[in-house]
């Protein structure tokens, strides 16, 4: 018998979980799963291969002096996932509970984390300057202080420098997605104005992070926990990690400045079921139980299509462009990270899916059988 399951477990008392029936065909469904479970990602799950070189690595063609995975590996799990409909689980497989690293899905943790803050003042207009209001060398630049905190979401800074020991320049001419060449990345380039020039770069990311710590003065792991975390009822299994090179001193606190992924190891260590709670937060515009945990609108602009990839908002993908998901509509939107693991999001059907350890070339066929699940 399949490990796989559609049901409404009786003994789940999550409080998040609804009630009703489901709105996906069961035997569509199911084959949606069991592709999944069939569909392990080729990645070795000690995230090393046999000569050594971690994946990060090998996966973006990464060269030059600034390759040293610095945070924290952990071997991953196999496949596993769920699907949500209506805030109710439909289907679960593999071991959903496992906390395992996620790579860029904490990218999308942070736009969170953007959006907590400006709810709190501490960013009172996502188009000021970062400099303005970040103190220290890192927008000090007449480059770098033209840096918004829009820019920075939506990967469009440009930011010059070096941070945590890795240059900007490891990620210019970096490319995801359909057609990715990654033959000149490392590669110096000039840099453009800012917020006129989308490139896929962690170490700006990580920039972000930093400024955020900054804004916060406390761990950005503690504001998720106490804000977001805590309020939707995860697990507190989860983890965010950083480097060993990004501490920073705090009104006196030495204080690690998380990643935005595991490029070079660190990052978001949580369970696929945490990772669903995220989901339905974002799928019901940063509302949880009547309560409004992100300020109003925030989360559709955290989604609207950026001037220079109208296929990513604030460190979200958009169903749109040339990755297109032609079985959903534009208005999905994912958190993804290599490996694969993906948060897919239908706000209009309050439908949510998690994908843990799914080769990256069957993801669409999941999403096209899943699709096909859906009862119209």
């Amino acid at each position: 018998m399949s490990s796989s399951v559609v049901y409404n477990p009786p003994d789940d008392r999550l409080e998040w979980l609804g009630s009703g029936s489901s709105r996906l065909d069961p035997t569509r469904l199911a084959d949606a799963v069991s592709f999944a479970e069939a569909s392990e990602s080729k990645w070795p799950p000690s995230f090393h291969y046999p000569d050594g070189r971690y994946v990060g690595i090998v996966e973006w063609n990464e060269k030059g002096p600034w390759s040293e995975v610095s945070g924290v590996v952990r071997h991953r799990g196999g496949p596993a996932g769920l699907v949500i409909d209506g805030g109710r689980i439909v289907a679960e497989w593999g071991d959903t509970r496992r906390t395992d690293m996620t790579f860029s899905v904490a990218k999308s943790y942070l736009a969170i984390l953007a959006g907590v803050a400006v709810g709190d003042g501490l960013i009172a207009d996502l188009d000021a300057p970062v400099g303005a209001t970040v103190e220290g060398p890192w927008f000090e630049s007449l480059h770098n202080a033209r840096i918004t905190w829009r820019h920075l979401l939506q990967q469009s800074s440009e930011w010059d420098g070096v941070l945590w020991e890795k240059s900007d320049q490891v990620d210019h001419y970096r490319n995801l997605g359909v057609d990715a060449d990654n033959t000149r990345k490392g590669d110096p380039r000039p840099r453009q104005t800012p917020g006129t020039y989308y490139e896929y770069n962690d170490v700006r990311v990580n920039l972000l992070a930093l400024a955020l710590l900054m804004r916060f003065r406390r761990a950005l792991p503690e504001v998720l926990r106490e804000r977001v975390m805590n309020p939707i009822g995860a697990s507190g299994e989860w983890e965010w990690h950083g480097y060993r090179t990004s501490w920073v001193d705090v009104d006196g606190r030495r204080i690690q400045s998380v990643s935005g992924g595991a490029h070079w190891g660190g990052g978001m260590l949580i369970g696929a079921r945490d990772l669903a709670r995220l989901g339905l937060l974002v799928a019901r515009g940063g509302a949880w139980g009547g309560r409004q945990l992100l300020p109003v609108g925030y989360v559709a602009e955290m989604l609207a299509p950026s001037p220079t990839n109208d296929a990513y908002g604030f460190l979200w993908w958009l169903n749109r462009g040339k990755g297109r998901r032609p079985a959903w509509s534009e208005r999905c939107v994912s958190a993804m990270g290599a490996g694969t693991n993906l948060v897919w999001i239908d706000p209009d059907r309050d439908l949510v899916a998690v994908l843990r350890w799914i080769d990256k070339s069957a993801v669409n066929g999941f999403l096209e059988r899943l699709g096909g699940a859906v009862k119209v």
